[in-house]
């Protein structure tokens, strides 16, 4: 009796500690999903309080093939590719000189890693003041835009993703880092003691050894670049993110809910950026994934 007491009062403690994350789960991320498959269905009513009327399938097709679409589709990997190839290499390169036994290398370590913790609000507002026309960095090195790069359709993506890749640069490095003090000495030793050379032991060794946490921290980046629309919104704005190219498809979602209501094409939007995520992922893992080494 005292035995089922027990254990009737772990499950109790168990569910009691679940339950706070699963209601928050359930209320933000869950019903919010399912709820889209409904609100696609439905035009938005032309005014608060009027009943929505039926749209069927058709709403979701005529969103996807809009030129608004396309052009959001193709911001949106524009942002993916100039962000996530480069925020991998350079957060392996910062983990590999962290990861050198070297005095003072706490200090590096720590200011590598401070990008991630720092929020798209405070970044933007940094490298917002960076490109400022009157006051930034670029009028004291000399360097004239006209007009100024967030308001230029050649130059306003690149800003975007430089802001996202200081953010990614410091995820990809503590990911990183992780991995490198995983990996077993005695494997790097036995290259050393072959005569392999470091660049030779880091590319033949270190790296396969380190494919896991490669695969994870792209799969992870592509998909995280895939929802960004928060640099876009503090620095540029619904109005002029079309003109300069950077409405990606998530800032597309944000505009449809807040600034120019419209559930059912957020629905739309959402559905189709879920499936392209999905994709994406699987194509990670069918093709990325056969080139890791879990042997380790």
């Amino acid at each position: 009796m005292t035995v089922r007491r027990q254990r009737r009062s772990e499950t109790f403690l168990a569910l009691g500690l679940v339950a706070p994350a699963v209601i928050l789960l359930s209320v933000f991320l869950i019903y919010p999903f399912f709820k889209n498959f409904t609100l696609f269905l439905y035009h938005a009513p032309p005014y608060p309080g009027l009943p929505s009327k039926w749209a069927g399938l058709s709403q979701f097709f005529d969103t996807i093939t809009s030129t608004s679409f396309l052009d959001g589709l193709k911001a949106t990997v524009l942002y993916t590719v100039l962000v996530v190839p480069v925020g991998v290499f350079l957060g392996l390169v910062l983990a590999v000189a962290a990861h050198q036994k070297l005095k003072g290398m706490a200090i590096y370590r720590t200011i590598f890693a401070t990008t991630a913790v720092s929020s798209v609000a405070v970044a933007a507002i940094v490298f917002g003041t960076f490109m400022n026309p009157v006051l930034g960095l670029l009028p004291w090195l000399g360097i004239d835009t006209n007009p100024t790069i967030l308001q230029n359709p050649t130059w306003a993506m690149f800003a975007m993703a430089i802001i996202g890749l200081w953010q990614f640069i410091g995820l990809s490095f503590i990911l990183f880092s992780a991995g490198l003090q995983s990996l077993p000495e005695e494997v790097l030793e036995a290259a050393k003691l072959d005569g392999a050379s470091p660049a030779k032991a880091f590319f033949t060794v270190t790296i396969p050894l380190l494919s896991p946490t490669i695969f994870y921290v792209f799969t992870v980046g592509v998909i995280a670049a895939m929802f960004t629309f928060g640099q876009m919104d503090l620095l540029v704005g619904p109005g002029a993110a079309s003109a300069v190219h950077v409405n990606t498809l998530a800032y597309q979602i944000y505009q449809y809910v807040v600034t120019q209501p419209n559930p059912g094409v957020a629905a739309c939007i959402s559905i189709a950026l879920f499936i392209l995520t999905a994709i994406v992922t699987l194509v990670n893992f069918r093709f990325l994934e056969r080139r890791v080494n879990y042997d380790a």
